[in-house]
């Protein structure tokens, strides 16, 4: 079985790469981002093709202490179409056609037709919820807080609806996301759930929290999406005298001018951070939040248990598809305040069950197999899919 891949930048997509390259079944990665951030990533060069020239510019234009947006949605829109084009101009290179194309949501709209013309199968791979109802439920948020920002680019969500029209299948990290795709239309039997791994060979325990202090961490790209004004307030609440919050990750433009009404005493912003240092930061930490909006299935949380660090997560952060509220961690409502705010209390006065809740997401990241798990499913799925295996 033959499969390619296409991917902007990274995510999750090269873990799954390294799985179906050790099956044997990894034909291409198509990427737009450079060797040189790739490199890293674990797989064989000479399976792996670079469309990086948009994309650096977008992410440049990103990172401006300006705010660029308009920029940066041209920039991306214009990607999405000529790294599609060069996909497809790519494909057409193979010396064999590929059974399967998986390509992240926003990718390979002409690619994946080109390969259903010629017999083999086109999957959407989603990280997030249908982008109509990311749209939707981030605009709310964004009314709430007063936020007059446009959520995304309306060309991006028409594109994104046709690709899902075009496939074959749907592939979605969790329960939630698989819901609101139902929800939005898109009938149930197309859609497959498969959550993602961790790599266990990097993030494991490399520290204690420390006695005496309590130590709360968010580890992402804080914003609104995130849920950080709920955080930010829910922990402003929790009675401790050495409490402190930790936020890592670039704070996104439409947090900025919100963070003057919120209240920030013992909250730190670290900006981002290289791995050795967050998994450092989650191994002293008594606890993780991701307080979610919307979210997929954020890989943070089960690299978080993984390193003994318990966490507390939205409904609609997929947590529930890693972990048992009340075992690993909890999982409660988004936007209340209250519910985020008596757990972090209750870990913070009694460090016993914080302990015991990381040391449970352990063994629950361990039951789950790292990413070998996830290959195992991709590869049962797309048997099935390509009719190899009935």
């Amino acid at each position: 079985m033959r499969v390619v891949q296409t991917v902007f930048g990274v995510f999750h997509h090269f873990n799954l790469a390294r799985e179906l390259e050790k099956r044997g079944h990894l034909e291409r990665v198509y990427s737009t981002f450079p060797w040189r951030r790739l490199q890293r990533e674990g797989v064989e060069h000479g399976l792996v093709e670079t469309f990086p020239w948009l994309h650096v510019a977008e992410y440049a234009v990103g990172r401006s202490p300006i705010d660029l947006r308009w920029l940066s949605d041209e920039l991306g829109y214009a990607n999405a179409l000529a790294f599609d084009r060069w996909c497809e101009k790519r494909l057409k290179l193979l010396k064999e056609r590929p059974d399967a194309l998986i390509g992240i949501s926003g990718s390979s709209m002409s690619a994946g037709a080109w390969v259903q013309r010629e017999g083999g199968i086109f999957i959407c791979d989603r990280g997030s919820t249908h982008q109509r109802y990311q749209q939707q439920i981030v605009e709310e948020e964004y009314a709430i807080w007063g936020v007059t920002r446009p959520v995304s680019d309306e060309r991006d969500t028409v594109r994104e609806e046709a690709i899902y029209n075009k496939a074959d299948a749907i592939t979605v990290p969790s329960r939630f996301v698989a819901r609101s795709f139902v929800a939005m239309g898109v009938p149930a039997e197309k859609v497959f759930t498969i959550p993602y791994g961790v790599r266990l060979e990097n993030f494991r325990p490399t520290a204690v929290p420390a006695e005496g202090e309590f130590n709360v961490l968010f580890a992402g790209a804080p914003g609104l999406r995130k849920g950080i004004p709920y955080l930010l307030q829910a922990f402003a609440n929790v009675k401790h005298p050495r409490k402190r919050l930790m936020i890592a990750g670039y704070v996104q433009e439409n947090l900025k001018g919100v963070l003057k009404r919120l209240p920030l005493e013992n909250v730190q912003f670290l900006g981002p951070v290289a791995q050795p240092e967050l998994i450092d930061l989650m191994s002293r930490s008594h606890v993780m939040v991701l307080p979610s909006i919307e979210e997929g299935l954020a890989l943070v949380q089960a690299e978080a248990m993984a390193c003994g660090c318990p966490v507390i997560s939205s409904t609609n952060s997929g947590g529930d598809d890693l972990y048992t509220d009340g075992v690993e961690g909890f999982i409660v409502p988004i936007r209340d305040v209250r519910a985020i705010g008596d757990k972090l209390q209750l870990l913070a006065d009694q460090p016993d069950v914080g302990r015991a809740m990381g040391a449970a997401g352990m063994r629950r990241v361990q039951e789950m197999g790292g990413w070998n798990e996830y290959g195992a499913r991709w590869e049962a799925l797309l048997l099935r899919l390509t009719g190899m295996q009935r």
